[in-house]
């Protein structure tokens, strides 16, 4: 090949080989022109020049005769709640996506009307993305000692906070009984009276 020859774009796969593989992953979401004769499905899509299907192997309602042949993906779908068998041959489909958001595109089989409408939305974003407000400009920064300061609650001390805590265990306290007269123990058979056990105030008991 000669040096002013130019590289021939690389070859893209086959569509049935696209959709065998995405159909093995998740759902397909298949965009295709229906204006074709040889595209079979509900009549009012027939006028537009891009209509997306979504098939696959493990749906919520089951696809029992979907088939990916080497001309075309045939399957009933449902419309409106109402069956409709539908055939696509692979030369109206322009794209095969999956739920990932991975596929494929293949460029020449893009209808007119949706490469226009898709430079537009790109061109539209590539200007938002350039286009800079004139108040964002002119508008200058706030200075770092004009913004308000929140004032932040003061904390008890902890030689307060002690003190507070050591004076409610004081009034919690019970006040000590006063002990009870000696008995005359001067005779040898005497004995001390055994006390009663008293259970512990709750506010003093081990809380384990």
């Amino acid at each position: 090949m000669g040096r002013g020859a130019m590289a021939s774009p690389p070859r893209l796969p086959a569509k049935k080989d696209v959709a065998l593989a995405l159909l093995e992953q998740s759902t397909v979401f298949v965009h295709l022109d229906p204006r074709s004769e040889a595209v079979r499905v509900p009549p009012w899509f027939k006028k537009q020049p891009q209509l997306v299907l979504q098939v696959g192997l493990n749906m919520a309602v089951p696809i029992p005769d979907l088939e990916v042949s080497d001309d075309a993906l045939s399957c009933t779908l449902s419309f409106n709640r109402s069956p409709h068998f539908c055939r696509i041959p692979w030369t109206s489909v322009f794209a095969l996506i999956g739920e990932n958001g991975r596929g494929m595109v293949w460029p020449e089989d893009v209808p007119p009307e949706v490469a226009a409408q898709a430079a537009r939305q790109q061109a539209k974003e590539k200007a938002k993305l350039h286009a800079v407000p004139e108040q964002q400009r002119s508008a200058p920064e706030p200075a770092a000692d004009a913004r308000p300061k929140a004032r932040r609650a003061r904390k008890p001390r902890p030689e307060r906070a002690d003190k507070d805590r050591s004076t409610r265990t004081q009034r919690a306290q019970p006040e000590p009984a006063q002990s009870p007269q000696k008995p005359d123990t001067t005779k040898s058979d005497v004995t001390p009276p055994a006390r009663p056990h008293r259970e512990l105030p709750p506010y003093l008991r081990v809380i384990k």
